[in-house]
């Protein structure tokens, strides 16, 4: 049969990432002797098969293609924590890594990288998360199973690798292979252990160190696991995302905002802006864009206060419009952290 793989993300220029799944269904039918390729949906009447796969939920997918009898739809993005996992002998086979050979080489994931996760699950069941469904963390498959020694990397996709109790033992594998690897969801630094930081500094870990701060409520046990991560991370770069929008849409969510960005301001981090489904519904809309453009931009974190960073617009450009309303209505909240410089928070404050 002629097979057609189509990544959604992909074709709607929200994909920055190769589907793990689409990768793995292309390697079983290729195993099977039939021909696999990565289409676009205008193919789709010529091919046997087609294996459609999205992880956006707000990546287009003409329906009338959807619709059709020979095509075979699913993904996080079409049906979030209800999706279907793959079959088992689908699950653990070696993923295709050649289906995206015809991919810009210069989006590096697409290439020279080996995908797959090592532990699947998370205990913490938060409401905002795809992975809320499950209540531990169990092992998956062994990185043999996903690993191609002619890569240059290794991508873990694991949902939260510290929360495994052997996780120095996985660690300790990927530091004996001796090539650049990360964990590309990030990692639960509320688990950090000395152990932990201790071979994540000391390994080849490619890019930024990930971890998260989505609750203002979780931030005991952040600066504990942060604590520990400064004796260790070497001035490695370390960012954490930070959720906006989610428990409410007012001024506290912005307070909490800046209390958090604070606290990372402390620890020598930087922030990244994560806006919740629904964030731009509210009256905190504009702060909310303006929090993303400074925090998502290092080099201007680093370097500018966020005032800093709003007075370097055009007087009437909606940065300052944004800045300037908030200001306006909310004074002492300005006062106490407009002025915040990564660098210069020298005093932790809970």
């Amino acid at each position: 049969m002629n097979i057609g793989i189509i990544d959604a993300d992909l074709l709607d220029n929200k994909a920055r990432f190769p589907n793990l799944a689409l990768m793995k269904i292309s390697s079983y039918w290729k195993n099977k002797g039939h021909h696999t390729e990565l289409i676009e949906w205008d193919k789709c009447y010529n091919y046997d098969k087609i294996f459609v796969s999205k992880v956006f939920d707000y990546t287009k997918t003409p329906q009338e293609y959807l619709n059709m009898s020979n095509v075979y739809y699913g993904g996080t993005g079409f049906f979030f924590d209800k999706a279907k996992p793959l079959p088992n002998k689908v699950e653990h086979i070696k993923p295709d890594y050649k289906l995206y050979s015809a991919i810009d080489k210069k989006l590096k994931y697409y290439h020279d990288t080996s995908i797959g996760f090592t532990t699947r699950g998370c205990f913490r069941q938060c409401k905002f998360c795809v992975n809320r469904n499950y209540t531990k963390v169990e092992a998956w498959s062994p990185i043999e199973e996903f690993y191609d020694q002619s890569h240059k990397r290794i991508v873990l996709l694991d949902d939260n690798i510290l929360g495994y109790d052997k996780r120095i033992d996985i660690l300790n594998t990927l530091i004996d292979i001796n090539k650049p690897f990360e964990f590309k969801q990030g990692m639960d630094i509320r688990l950090m252990s000395p152990d932990v930081a201790k071979r994540l500094s000391s390994s080849k870990y490619s890019g930024d160190f990930i971890f998260a701060f989505d609750d203002w409520d979780e931030r005991i046990p952040i600066v504990k696991g942060l604590t520990i991560w400064n004796k260790f991370k070497n001035n490695k770069n370390t960012k954490l995302y930070l959720l906006v929008g989610y428990k409410n849409n007012n001024v506290k969510d912005v307070v909490e905002a800046f209390k958090r960005i604070r606290i990372l301001m402390y620890f020598r981090c930087i922030p990244y802006i994560m806006r919740y489904s629904g964030w731009d519904n509210g009256e905190m809309r504009g702060m909310y864009i303006n929090l993303g453009r400074w925090c998502n931009q290092p080099n201007f974190f680093k370097k500018l206060s966020f005032r800093e960073f709003i007075e370097k617009h055009p007087k009437k450009s909606s940065t300052q419009k944004y800045a300037n309303e908030f200001e306006s209505k909310y004074p002492d909240i300005a006062d106490e952290f407009f002025d915040l410089k990564f660098g210069e928070v020298d005093e932790l404050y809970l």
